[in-house]
């Protein structure tokens, strides 16, 4: 996470900076939003979408998708994807798993230090693993 300064567009900027990525208006914005706080989240395009609007930042979807496909690019986000389709984006780059509560389309961690992964399959010859996502998908009884 970048430096511990108090102001959310300081902090993103940071954010940006340190990974050098080049910090315009509309990559701050979005990096105030996901880590301006300090916080790690989860969020989609369309709830960072929303987000930049509540904030009535300018800011169109196309660009929210762009950008955070750069910030996937530069290493600082991980995108985690459910169903196949709908992607997430964590701010948290460390390994661990998650945990999709399908009833609200939510995605949050779950204690990495309770995971067991006894043993992967080999892959086929020519390739490597490159990561091991776990989701666990839950609902509410």
């Amino acid at each position: 996470m970048a430096s511990q300064t108090a102001d959310p567009s300081d902090r993103g900027t940071q954010w940006l900076r340190d990974a050098g990525v080049r910090p315009t208006r509309q990559r701050v914005t979005l990096a105030a939003l996901l880590v301006g706080d300090g916080q790690d989240r989860h969020v989609t395009a369309e709830s960072l979408f929303e987000a930049a609007r509540g904030a009535d930042e300018k800011v169109s979807l196309a660009t929210v998708y762009n950008t955070l496909r750069a910030f996937c690019d530069a290493g600082l986000l991980r995108e985690i994807t459910v169903d196949g389709s709908k992607s997430y984006f964590d701010t948290n780059m460390t390994d661990h798993p998650h945990f999709f509560w399908e009833g609200e389309a939510r995605l949050s961690d779950a204690p990495a230090e309770e995971l067991q992964i006894m043993r992967l399959p080999q892959p086929p010859a020519g390739a490597e693993i490159a990561k091991v996502d776990v989701v666990i998908r839950l609902r509410k009884r």
